[in-house]
């Protein structure tokens, strides 16, 4: 189930979207709107919600919440931009600190 929203995930919202992996929960963020679609199989399935809400491409960045451990990882193979970022992790410093400030956020009820 992707719940897409830009105000932080009930209790009750973060247990469905543990339906898909149990232990990990995939997130896709517009850093720059503030808003979060998780849940999907494949960060590509909630990159295309984003971009059909209006988001723009660079501003789009994916990763995960490892539901165990509740650490927050920051990769997906929507972070490989040739130009801007060559791997799946964020490489950019300031761009993985608004994805990790963003995903305390839309979880704090978890993380």
């Amino acid at each position: 189930m992707i719940i897409t929203k830009s105000k932080p995930f009930t209790q009750e919202e973060i247990t469905k979207l543990q339906e898909e992996f149990d232990t990990y929960i995939k997130t896709v963020i517009d850093i720059d709107k503030k808003i979060c679609s998780a849940g999907c199989n494949r960060h590509f399935e909630s990159e295309k919600v984003l971009l059909d809400k209006g988001s723009k491409q660079e501003d789009i960045w994916g990763g995960g919440i490892d539901t165990e451990s509740k650490t927050i990882d920051f990769n997906s193979f929507i972070n490989i931009r040739p130009s801007v970022n060559t791997s799946n992790e964020i490489q950019d410093p300031e761009i993985r600190k608004k994805f990790e400030e963003l995903s305390k956020y839309f979880f704090q009820s978890f993380i």
